[in-house]
This record gives C-alpha cells, structure tokens and sequence, in this order.
C-alpha cells in the first residue's frame, strides 16, 4: 500500500494532467486513460465504496441535458468545467492525506481497512457457499450474530496473525464494554452487527453511534469498522446509513459496511 508521502505525489501527478487534457477536445484517449487511472486511484487509495469514488464518478464532463441545437463550444466548456471540478475534488484528497494520515500507521491502516471491507462484501457469498456441501453434511449455518462473528473471526485469520476477540473498552459511564475484534498491531476494531426483525436501520444506527462514541478514546483504535450482516435487507436505506456513520470522527476514523446490498 501507498505511503502517505507516495499517495500525494501520485494525485499531484493526475492533478498536474489535467491543463495539457484541457487543450484537448472532450473524451480523447488520453482523457479517458487519466479518468480510470483516477478511478483506480481513488479506490486503491480509500476503498471502492467510499464517500471519495462516489464525489469523482459524480463529476459530468459533458452537457447534461443536450439538443441538436446544443453548440459544440457547449460540450468543451462542460468538459473544462468537470476538469475544474475534478481537480479541486483530488486537491481536497491531498488535504485530508495531510491533515488527517498518521505518518506511521497510515499505509498499513489503510492497507487493513481494505482488506477487511473485501472480507465484509464478500461474506455473504461465503455463507451461501458453506450451506452447500457435499451429502448434505453439517456446516455452519449463520443465523444470529455470534455465528457472524464466529465465521468473520476465521476469515480474518487468514489475512492477520493477531486477530484479539472480545477486548476490553474502557470504562464508560460505569461500566466496562467488549469489542468483537482487535487487530492491535493494525490498531484497528471491528464491530459485528446482524439486523433483524426489531433490529433495523433506527436501531443498529443508534448503536453504533454509541459504539462510535466509545471507541473515540481507546488507545488501540484508530480505525472503527462496523461490519452490519443484513441477509433479509432489514436495512431500507443501506448507502444512506453508511454515509451518515462513516468518516473522521475526531481523529477516528470510521467505515460503516452493510453487506449485503440487494
């Protein structure tokens, strides 16, 4: 994964692109070939799912509503225009590279928090898989939140050594909470929630926002993923929810993932 240092010279590199794309007409090859090299960019950097590929891909490079009567003059300057938007969006991601990456956890933490957003979208294909087995033989059956974590616990072995569940939180109005996952050396917590009936978007989005309080001053974490297992799309609005949750809260950095998405 990309050092912090080595991420901000490659989005100045497609940053500094951008005027000679400019002297050329709309959608030549070599706009096409910097707009997916951006793309792939972006989602290597942050995630394919994030807040950041959702901004770029938003960008309109050409006329949104066009007639016969549309000049051509008209689809260049949309095309400069969506440059402009383009490159103010990837100055914005050099900004929050610096203000917000720690230097020594940065390639790491991010390397993880990709790693384990794949594990997360691909769990349900997993459990799918594991209910067809040869001769009808016995298997794991994931029907309520401790087989969750007891399935998620032994896919993220095979990707970290030091996989810690059920660590203490620190006390908080009182009482001592657990977490369902730690990667320590990774400095990072996952959380397991299954919706159900009376467990839906209202509800598991009220828990994690306690979750998210908490884990703000836990030494060992600066990233938070939520994992949210929602096999009976209990959750109405997914991508609203993990829009809402997900972000930098106060230095902690929070992934939101509801899996899987119908």
């Amino acid at each position: 994964m990309l050092s912090k240092e080595r991420t901000i010279e490659k989005f100045n590199q497609q940053i500094e692109a951008i005027p000679k794309l400019k002297q050329q007409k709309s959608f030549s090859p070599e706009f096409t070939k910097w707009q997916r090299d951006t793309q792939v960019l972006i989602e290597k950097i942050f995630g394919e799912r994030t807040r950041h590929i959702k901004d770029f891909d938003k960008i309109n490079f050409s006329v949104v509503v066009a007639s016969n009567l549309t000049p051509p003059s008209a689809f260049q300057e949309a095309y400069r225009d969506g440059l402009d938007q383009a490159q103010s969006i990837l100055q914005s991601f050099i900004d929050e590279v610096v203000d917000y990456w720690d230097d020594s956890v940065a390639a790491n933490s991010r390397d993880c928090l990709s790693i384990i957003e794949q594990i997360c979208n691909r769990f349900h294909r997993v459990v799918k898989q594991l209910r067809s087995r040869h001769e009808n033989r016995e298997t794991l059956d994931v029907k309520d939140e401790y087989d969750v974590q007891d399935l998620l616990h032994s896919l993220l072995l095979l990707e970290f050594d030091d996989v810690r569940p059920e660590e203490w939180t620190p006390n908080r109005a009182g009482s001592n909470s657990r977490m369902d996952f730690l990667l320590k050396k990774e400095q990072t917590v996952i959380e397991v929630k299954k919706a159900r009936n009376r467990l839906g978007a209202k509800e598991v989005g009220e828990q994690l926002i306690i979750d998210i309080e908490r884990y703000r001053t836990h030494p060992d974490c600066k990233i938070l993923i939520c994992f949210v297992y929602d096999p009976e799309g209990q959750i109405a609005n997914p991508r609203g929810l993990e829009n809402d949750l997900s972000g930098n809260k106060d230095g902690l950095t929070v992934k939101v993932i509801i899996s899987p998405i119908f």
